[in-house]
């Protein structure tokens, strides 16, 4: 039945990213196919932190620190939308976030790099530096750390809630999303974009690559190149508990159910997505060191996931110079912008132009020569 159809968009790639996209475009009347290559590909949806995040971001590249404000900004209205549409409770909180320094050298030069943010944001973007005993009035149970920097416009969600979310609000909108279909050629035909896939040939006037680690041998059937790499996180789960943590940090929160999630790492180890003793190890030793009472919780999971990385870690925007109505789409923060992903994104490329504040988004940022 979704090869007879006659689509008006096709998605490919599954994740948050992807979903996102096809969300917004159904919103925008766009009947959309999602083809996914399937649930063993190596994603970072399913392995996700959850954080809606800004504090950082961007401090160095003020494109993504705007864009990313604006994500954040935009995340209660998409939150009101799946919600009304499908009854999905995400379990969005953003009531802000901490980011916890051990050493007073971790604490200063993670206040400049803020004060440095909100100077670019003219202000709009808002931190507080907390010394330990600030941190402790509004977190207890803190241990014998230097301080953290606290941000109203930090939260946090569940990400497979927003992923069922999604999931529910492309099929009210007559959307399809077909699992284990890997695309494996695309050329145009006419004024339509065709993909093939082990099921068939399937054909739309719009195509939106966003597959993750897989656009990487994908963007060239467009004419464009998505130099991109896995990096490997891995995240454990305690227990169920009484409520510990106010605000959610950088590497630890809880969750709506009572679960604690301590992260993250950031690993060059290929596709590997093994958890390893050592770097757990690692990350419970901080955990612990954040807040001690920790240290009698019982691990009940662990995993390890890998985040889709460009050559700068910012966002990949691109539209084809040889097929028209075609878009590549990369990005390793696909929770903080999903907002963005639906509700701006997508109407760039139902109108079939990027606009102006994604330029800086594009691959060709990284032709400059060093000279």
């Amino acid at each position: 039945m979704e090869q007879q159809r006659n689509w008006d968009s096709i998605v490919v790639g599954g994740g948050l990213v992807g979903l996102a996209i096809a969300y917004g475009l159904g919103r925008l009347g766009r009947s959309c196919l999602v083809l996914d290559a399937g649930d063993l590909d190596f994603r970072a949806a399913r392995g996700n932190f959850g954080l809606v995040w800004v504090q950082g971001k961007g401090s160095g590249f003020p494109p993504y620190a705007d864009w990313s404000m604006s994500s954040s900004r935009s995340w209660p209205d998409l939150a009101a939308m799946l919600h009304e549409q499908t009854g999905a409770a995400l379990a969005l909180e953003q009531k802000g976030g901490l980011d916890v320094c051990l050493t007073e050298d971790e604490l200063s030069t993670r206040i400049a790099e803020l004060t440095t943010l909100s100077q670019h944001q003219n202000g709009r973007f808002q931190f507080q530096a907390l010394d330990r005993q600030a941190l402790a009035e509004i977190q207890p149970g803190i241990g014998e750390v230097a301080g953290a920097t606290w941000s109203p416009h930090d939260g946090h969600v569940s990400p497979l809630y927003l992923m069922r979310g999604l999931h529910d609000a492309i099929h009210h909108q007559s959307g399809y999303v077909k699992t284990s279909c890997p695309v494996t050629a695309i050329t145009q035909t006419g004024v339509d974009i065709q993909v093939t896939t082990p099921d068939g040939h399937f054909t739309a006037p719009r195509l939106v690559l966003a597959a993750g680690l897989g656009n990487r041998a994908l963007a060239p059937f467009l004419g464009l190149e998505q130099a991109i790499r896995p990096q490997r996180g891995q995240i454990m789960v305690t227990e169920k508990l009484p409520l510990q943590i106010r605000y959610p940090m950088v590497t630890l929160r809880q969750t709506a159910e009572g679960s604690i999630m301590i992260g993250d790492s950031h690993e060059d180890a290929g596709l590997d997505v093994s958890s390893t003793r050592p770097v757990m190890a690692e990350i419970a030793s901080r955990a612990q060191r954040i807040l001690p009472s920790l240290s009698d919780a019982k691990i009940i999971r662990s995993w390890a996931a890998l985040r889709v990385m460009s050559p700068d870690g910012y966002p990949i925007y691109d539209q084809s110079p040889n097929i028209a109505g075609a878009f590549a789409v990369t990005c390793h923060s696909g929770v903080t912008l999903a907002a963005a992903h639906a509700l701006d994104l997508a109407r760039c490329i139902h109108d079939g132009y990027l606009g102006p504040h994604l330029t800086a988004f594009s691959e060709r940022r990284f032709d400059v020569s060093p000279a």
